[in-house]
């Protein structure tokens, strides 16, 4: 089953993998493009448990997804703007209400809500899980944990207790790179994933082979298989 809908110019997309549940977890997916229904069928082809996947689409991807203001990575581009509160707000009053109801209308009801992302996605799903109890678990494929400071703030501050699993992966030709800050990015995961750890939070750390593009919706898809799987 498959529903669109256009919500303050965002798109989004609700996908329902059920054998006549009425009752599934919902794993609420921010996507670069439109690949929501590829990683939905890779989950699929992969046996994940039931589950509802709500797609946005649409977004302003650099600034919506990023915590506070930062210079890009190139300065042929423009910086980041940090307007994470900002869209989490709208996600969380505007966005999953109205998703919520129309669940509601087909007679299924949310048991919880997963944050899931890649790449700059993956970075929000963790930081909107310090801002918000509304979370249960967390997908970071390929997380862009290289963002300035943002370890400091992982540090300085405390994620919300309703959190109890928590899935990272990265590629593994992900640091081999010229450029510094992405140099950091397998470092600060393997630094976040024992922080997690220590805090009791069960917390897995899976390499794949390749870079950051490489097999993009397979890593996703068993981030969310992992994530449902009941242990």
């Amino acid at each position: 089953m498959n529903q669109e809908f256009k919500i303050n110019n965002k798109i989004i997309n609700v996908y329902i993998k059920s054998n006549s549940n009425s009752s599934l977890p919902m794993i609420i997916l921010n996507t670069y493009g439109n690949e929501g229904l590829n990683i939905f069928q890779e989950c699929q082809n992969i046996n994940c448990q039931n589950f509802i996947l709500m797609t946005i689409s649409n977004l302003n991807w650099d600034d919506e997804m990023t915590p506070w203001e930062a210079p890009n990575l190139t300065k042929k581009q423009p910086n980041f703007k940090g307007k994470a509160n900002i869209y989490l707000n709208e996600l969380i009053n505007t966005i999953i209400p109205q998703i919520k109801q129309y669940l509601n209308n087909i007679q299924i009801n949310i048991t919880e809500y997963i944050i899931a992302g890649y790449s700059l996605g993956g970075l929000f799903a963790l930081y909107s899980s310090y801002k918000t109890d509304l979370f249960t678990k967390i997908v970071s494929a390929s997380g862009s944990f290289w963002y300035p400071k943002f370890l400091n703030f992982v540090q300085e501050n405390t994620i919300s207790s309703k959190i109890n699993k928590i899935y990272f992966s990265l590629g593994n030709k992900e640091s081999k790179t010229k450029n510094k800050l992405l140099q950091t990015t397998e470092t600060n995961t393997k630094n976040l994933v024992k922080i997690y750890q220590n805090q009791a939070i069960q917390t897995i750390y899976e390499e794949s082979e390749g870079n950051h593009f490489q097999n993009a919706t397979l890593r996703m898809a068993k981030g969310i298989k992992w994530i449902l799987e009941r242990k």
